[in-house]
């Protein structure tokens, strides 16, 4: 018998006291509870920021035998708390040595290393929660939905919203008629918090001949060339930078540009505001409203150089009718903008937050606050609230002790479906929601990418989703958008063989 076989199989048997899903009606809901499984051995990849609640979270219900991080500094930091953990600053290494040893992966890297770290550890039969947005690329989405599917394992992505009952009871209400047919939504974000807009880059080259400019004392400026130099060697040092530019094109290392927070404002590693955020804000509204497969998506930005993505922009989405509503525009704002003043004193709503989701039906509205659904309110015209519809069904997630945070909530969900051996226990499973989720969501930033001048409507982005192709490409003038829906690998690492989307 195959060690990961024995492991399965003690898996499936291992106990946990009262776990399952209740279904209840209105508040009368039995709570699910759940306890560790200490015989879950689980790798960490990406330890630092997001990557350190996850680990830790995991933590709760396995053993974390391995970690990765290519910051050696945060690698060092976090081992502290899993003594006897293995460690390393590349998964590859990680993997080689500790594959038959691990049964399930959290994985918080930047957005570009999702899928490479990911899918082998899916196709190698283990468990993955993969952090938002699950991808940087919509193909990508797709496959690693696939590669779910294929292998049976058990995903989740980290939009933690999606175990809060206040989100799903929400999701449940607007799908039994509350606020009547939907008529449109309207999704906003506080985002960009890190830097975004054109002429970014810096390389050691650039840095000298701008000093030269601006330093007239020739002395003076080769002594701010060397500080610099110094202090890129001392960041430089405690990264393994061919490892964190993975699969993306190679740059020079500049230190506080990229690594560690701000590679989410670059085309190449992260996803921009939309990938940060919206797997989180619309998620309630992507739920409620059957947000899939969109046809048609258009943007107007700040500007950006195809390299940074602009400060701000702005987003339209084009919904096709479905069995349960019409056809419907989604409209997304981001920079803190949101929509007209106009729109929420119609429904009696006073000093909206600079996050959150509206959804407008004939009846009324649902308006979120907040970025995760915690709280909604039901708002007819004038802003007397709506009475919710007795008897609606909704699925309650799992509880324990850590369980009132609902970001560890969601990884106790992710456990309980590998106890259960049910993948779809989880709401944000890769197959069935998350991948859908972010293939709709970066179907924007291909409207961005086409709106590179400022204050001007980009080129509209025609879609066909099942096929995962632009049908208009042909004819627009905007270079490097199919890129943008099935990306290339460099230096070395395995490409996608994209004939799976025939079977999808």
């Amino acid at each position: 018998m195959s060690m990961q076989t024995s492991r399965r199989d003690f898996l499936k048997t291992s106990t946990i006291a009262g776990v399952g899903f209740m279904v209840g009606a209105g508040n009368s809901v039995k709570i699910a509870r759940a306890s560790a499984l200490q015989g879950l051995a689980i790798a960490g990849i990406g330890v630092g920021g997001k990557g350190a609640s996850d680990i830790t979270q995991a933590g709760f219900y396995g053993k974390v035998v391995a970690i990765c991080d290519v910051d050696r500094k945060t690698l060092e930091s976090k081992a502290k708390e899993f003594p006897g953990c293995k460690t390393y600053t590349n998964y590859k290494d990680l993997y080689a040595e500790m594959m038959d040893k691990i049964d399930a992966v959290t994985v918080s890297t930047p957005d570009h290393m999702h899928t490479i770290i990911t899918a082998e550890a899916l196709k190698n039969g283990k468990h993955a929660y993969t952090q938002k947005p699950l991808t940087r690329t919509i193909g990508e989405a797709r496959y690693l939905g696939y590669l779910a599917k294929k292998y049976g394992v058990c995903t989740q992505m980290g939009n933690q919203g999606s175990t809060l009952d206040a989100m799903r009871r929400c999701v449940a209400q607007i799908k039994a008629g509350v606020i009547g047919e939907i008529k449109a939504v309207h999704i906003w974000t506080n985002r960009p918090i890190w830097a975004q807009g054109p002429n970014r880059a810096e390389t050691m080259e650039k840095f000298i001949a701008k000093t030269k400019a601006e330093e007239e004392d020739e002395e003076v400026a080769n002594e701010l060339i060397d500080e610099k130099k110094k202090q890129v060697e001392a960041a430089f040092k405690n990264l393994d930078w061919d490892a964190w530019i993975g699969v993306a094109p190679k740059r020079e290392f500049w230190p506080g540009i990229y690594h560690s927070f701000q590679w989410r404002g670059w085309w190449d590693f992260g996803s921009g505001s939309l990938g940060d955020m919206a797997c989180h804000t619309a998620n309630m509204p992507y739920g409620a409203c059957d947000l899939k497969f969109p046809t048609e998506v258009v943007a107007e930005s700040s500007g950006h150089d195809f390299d940074s993505f602009p400060a701000s922009s702005k987003i339209w989405f084009q919904f096709p009718a479905t069995e349960n509503r019409g056809a419907i525009e989604v409209t997304w704002f981001d920079a803190k903008t949101k929509p007209e003043a106009s729109l929420f004193e119609e429904y009696g709503i006073k000093n909206p937050t600079d996050s959150g989701a509206i959804i407008i039906g004939d009846k009324g509205v649902a308006y979120s606050p907040d970025d995760y659904a915690q709280r909604y309110q039901l708002l007819a015209k004038g802003g007397d609230p709506l009475k919710e519809i007795d008897g609606v069904e909704w699925r309650k997630a799992p509880e324990d002790e850590h369980s009132g945070d609902f970001d560890a909530r969601n990884k106790l969900e992710w456990v309980t479906a590998i106890s259960e051996n049910k993948p779809e226990l989880c709401w944000s499973n890769f197959p069935n929601f998350a991948g859908p989720l972010t293939e709709t969501i970066l179907l924007g930033n291909l409207a961005v990418w086409a709106a590179p001048k400022a204050g001007e409507r980009g080129e509209t982005i025609k879609w066909d989703a099942k096929k995962l192709q632009v049908t208009n490409l042909a004819e627009l003038k905007t270079p490097g958008v199919a890129e943008l829906v099935r990306p290339e690998y460099q230096n070395g690492y395995e490409k996608i063989d994209w004939s799976f989307i025939d079977e999808t």
